[in-house]
């Protein structure tokens, strides 16, 4: 499918099938936008104009970028796993409201994983990778350096188990920072492929939402902890991540506090949760919209200047991203990826842990529920229906299957709330793109 698109001054044609990007004039895209029947017929062009404007659209056409058929077939999905996200722990030093986990308890009792359980995850995975040379393990919780020790027998475990079989590991491990000292900043240096940290942004809305045990704001406990970290981290991958809620929807303020504070790749997420006086509704849509808008302006603006940083949501790539194939497939929860609770039972990711409906086997047992990983084996982009006139499908892949669920009662039917904010991303994601050619090439 063709989408037309404007962004300020700039006038954009995506091209779904092809995976095309183009700036147009006015007078063309006024000439697509009634074509595809967006707008009625008010044109003012010359026979010569529109028979130019034809001769354009049609060698792209010819070309094949522009109308290109969108051929790619339902995959074939593996039988191999590839992941696991380790649940160390069912427990936390903090007590966000927001926390889907339930403060890091998961609506159940506060555990802690064994080294001996953690290693047997490390033997499911590996059992069940078949010819997969790479395999991926995040250590997720609750929060995880509070189980540092665990963390580190584990990855040694696993790496010597690794080599005797020819494969490899990547560790993630995803911290609050609270317990960041020199010890964890020398291993996640060592050990971890990528390192992901929990900040809001500024003090103030750090602080209201992401509290200590005791009630206090945490922002002052970690942020230096986090500095250090991001110091000592050289040219190694890590993200810093905020979660953005209705009562901070000026969130390009933190992005760019983050920014501002020494951090270059940065991701800020839109809460999902139900808890009212925090969550994103259709009614705020109109202002995040227009912040992302915000956000993006400067965020090239300080790219013109060099003080440019990676902002993960405005990271599209319409070359050298995932293939077709992958982006139809989405995430793999369920049939490649899988989470692991800390008494070794597996469920399809962590947004699932907890639910009995999607408890899948567990490593001792060293099986997966059959029916469970068929249906998510066979939910991909074309099984959701609402996706299929939407020009993002082959960049969003129809969205989180787990929010899907929570929130429309159907992992096939896309959250609305988070399409919106989806596609505004991707148009930014566009601009931003063009325009860091344009300016390549100036």
């Amino acid at each position: 499918m063709v989408h037309i698109f404007k962004y300020k001054n700039y006038n954009y044609i995506y091209d779904s099938g092809s995976g095309s990007l183009h700036e147009c004039d006015d007078k063309t895209y006024g000439y697509l936008a009634v074509k595809l029947g967006i707008s009625a017929p008010r044109l003012n062009l010359t026979e010569a104009e529109k028979a130019e404007i034809e001769g354009d659209l049609a060698a792209l056409e010819k070309e094949g970028l522009l109308f290109a058929p969108e051929t790619c077939a339902r995959p074939a999905k593996s039988d191999e796993v590839k992941a696991l996200c380790i649940h160390i722990c069912h427990d936390c030093n903090l007590r966000c409201r927001y926390c889907f986990a339930d403060e890091g308890a998961y609506h159940s009792t506060r555990e802690f994983m064994s080294e001996k359980t953690a290693k047997k995850a490390i033997d499911f995975l590996i059992s069940n990778s078949g010819k997969r040379k790479v395999l991926e393990v995040d250590f997720f919780g609750g929060e995880p350096l509070m189980c540092l020790d665990t963390i580190k027998n584990v990855v040694y475990y696993a790496k010597a188990e690794a080599a005797k079989v020819g494969k490899k590991f990547l560790f993630t491990t995803t911290t609050n920072a609270l317990l960041l000292n020199d010890d964890a900043i020398d291993f996640f240096n060592a050990e971890m492929e990528n390192v992901v940290l929990s900040l809001d942004g500024r003090k103030e809305v750090h602080d209201a939402i992401r509290k200590t045990i005791n009630g206090k704001g945490s922002f002052d406990y970690v942020i230096d902890n986090i500095k250090k970290f991001v110091r000592s981290r050289g040219d190694k991958h890590y993200y810093v991540r905020g979660t953005f809620t209705a009562k901070n929807l000026d969130f390009a303020e933190d992005v760019l506090f983050l920014a501002d504070n020494g951090f270059d790749s940065i991701s800020m997420e839109p809460v999902v949760t139900d808890i009212d006086d925090l969550a994103i509704k259709e009614e705020h849509l109109p202002a995040i919209l227009a912040e992302y808008e915000r956000l993006c302006d400067e965020y090239l603006a300080r790219y013109e200047r060099g003080e440019g940083f990676n902002f993960f949501h405005f990271n599209v790539d319409l070359e050298g991203g995932p293939c077709l194939s992958k982006r139809v497939s989405a995430c793999g929860a369920g049939n490649e990826y899988f989470s692991v609770a800390p008494n070794g039972d597996i469920y399809p990711c962590h947004q699932f842990v907890g639910d009995e409906k999607f408890l899948m086997g567990n490593v001792y047992e060293g099986r997966l529920d059959k029916g469970i990983r068929s249906t998510f084996a066979q939910n991909c982009l074309f099984t959701r229906e609402k996706c299929d006139g939407c020009f993002a499908k082959y960049i969003c892949s129809g969205g989180c299957s787990a929010n899907n669920y929570h929130f429309e009662g159907d992992m096939n039917k896309p959250y609305g709330v988070t399409c919106e904010m989806m596609k505004k991303r991707i148009e930014c994601g566009m601009h931003v793109l063009a325009r860091k050619k344009a300016l390549k090439k100036d």
